[in-house]
């Protein structure tokens, strides 16, 4: 039998027979190796150790479309909504639009409005069952609420609902508000993520008091066995920056005040927030893109005494020479 018999034999016998699959054959008929290579391109089944076609013309089962990052997977991907723990049944719920229409546009009869009215009816009844959903839906919205109002990433507001989920898994919400664990569960989303957000924005935009909001806090920490990292104050001098619209180069001095005032050991003990703002406030002095110690107080959230108070230990300690 010659080489291009071999070649166009395995094609034959695919075009007689369409119903045989590819994927099975695990064997060359050649040499007998299993070693097999499924070659995408060329569409076919080559044996690795004599080259012989062992199948050819085969059906790719993949999709048509192609992604490298997974931002196009999710917007290519046609199988439906993705699960989110953002919805109290994770978005696999079915919705029945109000339009009583048909697939095709065609408006329905009264017989079928009416019975398209009695399934739309028990779709809502069924889709919040007992008191457990009833929560979630409720403290999941709560949860969307905030982080819309925070303008947090979505990661946050997933991370956010799945403490939640497991707060509620352990019957932690008896006896406690929905509105203030909700809020804890996104300030810890923000600590474990190290997003910079402070306990009096969160109280802020969910109208809870900060102290409900730090009890909580550390209720959820306690039960829930986290192990939450202390704030640094490096993660808070690029949101200053921002809040005050100052350069590039002036957040890359006070980066490099607090790892000075670090290895010097000035930053233990003192709030993130104030030293953080302290050395933003010296870096725009030594920039020239001067800040009143005001501005940078409300941006921080934090007196202009502490401010002074952090702003006065960086210089001594660090040896800076500025003119007021």
């Amino acid at each position: 039998m010659s080489r291009a018999s071999k070649l166009t034999e395995p094609i034959k016998q695919e075009q007689v027979t369409p119903k045989s699959e590819p994927a099975k054959v695990q064997v060359c008929p050649e040499c007998g190796s299993t070693r097999l290579m499924r070659d995408y391109e060329c569409a076919e089944i080559v044996c690795m150790d004599c080259g012989f076609v062992v199948a050819a013309k085969i059906a790719d089962r993949g999709p048509e479309w192609r992604a490298f990052d997974d931002e196009q997977r999710s917007k290519r991907t046609r199988v439906g909504a993705p699960l989110t723990y953002t919805i109290h049944d994770k978005g696999l719920s079915t919705t029945i639009d109000w339009h009583d229409r048909d697939i095709y546009g065609k408006s329905l009869s009264p017989g079928q409005k009416a019975q398209v009215y009695r399934l739309r009816k028990w779709q809502r009844r069924i889709r919040v069952s007992d008191a457990t959903e009833r929560n979630l839906a409720f403290a999941l919205s709560e949860i969307t609420k905030i982080s819309n109002n925070l303008n947090l990433p979505k990661s946050i507001l997933e991370t956010a609902s799945v403490i939640y989920r497991k707060a509620v898994k352990e019957k932690l919400i008896r006896g406690r508000s929905i509105q203030g664990v909700t809020s804890a569960a996104i300030y810890l989303a923000c600590r474990q993520c190290g997003l910079p957000r402070t306990l009096d924005e969160i109280a802020q935009c969910s109208g809870v008091n900060k102290k409900e909001v730090g009890r909580s806090y550390r209720f959820l920490i306690r039960e829930l066995n986290y192990s939450i990292p202390p704030l640094r104050p490096s993660q808070y001098i690029t949101k200053f920056s921002n809040q005050l619209t100052m350069q590039g180069k002036v957040e890359e001095i006070a980066h490099k005040i607090l790892a000075a005032a670090k290895e010097l050991k000035l930053t233990s003990g003192r709030g993130p927030t104030g030293i953080a703002a302290a050395a933003s406030y010296v870096a725009s002095v030594l920039t020239g893109e001067r800040k009143t110690q005001r501005e940078i107080a409300e941006i921080a959230q934090v007196t202009e005494v502490t401010i002074r108070n952090r702003y006065k230990e960086l210089v001594e300690r660090l040896m800076f020479e500025i003119n007021l």
